[in-house]
């Protein structure tokens, strides 16, 4: 809850790991579980950023029609896409995304005003963001606060609320469908989100207050830990024979 309100993600990269070592869930029933636990957390999140004008509708509403349909498609190329080398690339994707978060800032931060072809971009990251995340257990707020921040110089607290508004459409889509394959424990989820609200709703007040410059360099430090994740998990599933 906490990860949630101060950075705009899910929380995925602390439960995930979470129900598959302490509570010794499936990893697709984890995945699945966790992104059910997202929807109160997220939304106990989203309340903090938005009583400090810290959402941007118009991107939020751009980036949700993209992630609705990734998460579509994931379901679909889960068994298409080659996992092994789909992970190491977005693993690089997130280490060059932190390199350049901890670089200063070229331009003041604004409050864009959306062109044809930043909608269509926007788009084009939700769609990214809902298939990485369908496939990899990842993604979220950790594609989409960056991308925010890079492609429109939105400030970090705007980029981070505006990415838990998508979050929540793009959780409830992802929990509709694995709950229809029985990949969600919904008692495990609601324990977990009710556990989380009130530290998200701190985690938002915290981010409301913290410079540009602090928010970059522990978001960068965030998506390090998300990369090396997915490095470990890569070399783990490789010493126990999986195929990707």
């Amino acid at each position: 809850g906490f990860l949630s309100g101060l950075f705009g993600v899910g929380g995925g990269i602390l439960i995930v790991p979470g129900l598959v070592l302490v509570a010794k869930m499936d990893q697709r029933i984890a995945h699945g579980t966790s992104l059910a636990a997202v929807l109160p957390i997220s939304a106990s999140s989203l309340l903090s950023y938005w009583a400090h004008d810290h959402v941007d509708w118009r991107v939020g509403a751009c980036l949700a029609v993209g992630a609705l349909a990734g998460a579509v498609l994931g379901t679909r190329l889960l068994n298409v896409l080659p996992h092994r080398a789909l992970a190491i690339g977005f693993a690089t994707l997130l280490l060059v995304t932190a390199v350049r978060l901890f670089l200063p800032l070229t331009s003041e931060p604004t409050r864009a005003v959306l062109s044809i072809g930043d909608i269509a971009a926007l788009v084009a990251i939700g769609v990214a963001t809902g298939i990485l995340a369908g496939l990899l257990g990842v993604g979220g707020g950790v594609v989409m606060v960056p991308a925010m921040m890079m492609l429109l110089q939105m400030p970090s607290a705007m980029a981070k609320g505006t990415s838990v508004a998508v979050i929540i459409p793009t959780a409830i889509m992802g929990t509709f469908r694995n709950r229809s394959k029985n990949n969600v424990d919904l008692r495990a989820a609601g324990i977990l989100g009710l556990g989380g609200i009130l530290s998200a709703t701190a985690g938002g007040w915290i981010s409301a207050r913290m410079s540009d410059t602090v928010s970059n360099v522990l978001f960068a430090t965030l998506l390090i830990i998300v990369a090396t994740r997915l490095v470990l998990q890569i070399r783990a599933d490789d010493k126990a024979g999986v195929v990707h």
